[in-house]
């Protein structure tokens, strides 16, 4: 049988600060083909060139993935400031109403960093602007400096509810995890459950109460060196099968299915 398609979610970049591209990071595609076993297809985020009633015909599920920009505070009714960083409209336009369309039709989705601040922000949510500002958290941003490994290295540990899709997934209630974000969910959206949690209390896994697929989110990077990962090789591989199960028979494969 073909692989699922599983679309990734592309971001803009200026190569030599004059051509634009939609791209996605190699690791992406990596764990959507070699961990989820599917065909990892980059979409470019903007609705001058996709439309959601396409997307969801042409993909079996959605990764969606980390990007420098954030998403616009105007999208959760917020003003903008200097805190917020950088956007991207066109993902934004994209990437929300997907995730709304595929959480009611049951089509997988796994959300990754930003992607994780979307699904919580297609549903409702909001935003803080800045973790590492807040009483008492710790500095979650990517270290500025290093290699690729540093900068991808564990760094904390989530802790996740026992019994919940997470340890399912993971066989434990903790889990060894990078970080390399600087927002975080400030108000959880409409079913939006927060599963797991960073030492600080920062919201590190969520899911989607009642949906009739596979919606789960993680704040951390999965995608980065996914098959030998003991934590990030079981969650591809539970998308990969959610999107298999959908790809066949256009059937939800709901959370609790998963593990």
């Amino acid at each position: 049988m073909a692989r699922p398609v599983i679309g990734i979610i592309g971001n803009q970049h200026l190569v030599n600060e004059q051509y634009r591209t939609y791209a996605g990071g190699a690791m992406n595609a990596e764990a959507v083909s070699e961990v989820s076993r599917g065909l990892p297809l980059v979409i470019p985020a903007d609705p001058r060139f996709v439309s959601v009633a396409e997307l969801v015909e042409v993909c079996d599920g959605f990764l969606f993935t980390g990007g420098r920009p954030n998403v616009h505070p105007e999208e959760y009714g917020e003003a903008e400031t200097e805190a917020h960083g950088a956007f991207d409209r066109a993902r934004d336009a994209v990437a929300l109403p997907l995730i709304r369309a595929c959480v009611e039709r049951g089509q997988p989705i796994l959300g990754v960093c930003r992607g994780f601040q979307e699904v919580n922000v297609a549903m409702g949510g909001s935003l803080y602007p800045e973790i590492r500002d807040l009483p008492g958290r710790m500095n979650h941003r990517m270290p500025p400096d290093g290699t690729i490994e540093e900068k991808f290295a564990l760094r904390h540990v989530v802790t996740l509810t026992e019994g919940g899709p997470f340890h399912r997934i993971f066989g434990a209630t903790e889990v060894m995890t990078n970080t390399l974000h600087g927002q975080g969910i400030k108000r959880p959206g409409g079913g939006v459950v927060i599963d797991g949690h960073a030492p600080d209390g920062t919201p590190e896994a969520i899911y989607i109460e009642g949906a009739p697929g596979f919606t789960l989110s993680v704040q951390w990077h999965p995608e980065y060196r996914a098959a030998q990962d003991p934590v990030s090789r079981p969650l591809f591989e539970a998308f990969g099968a959610a999107a298999r199960a959908w790809a066949e028979s256009r059937r939800p494969m709901p959370v609790a299915a998963v593990a």
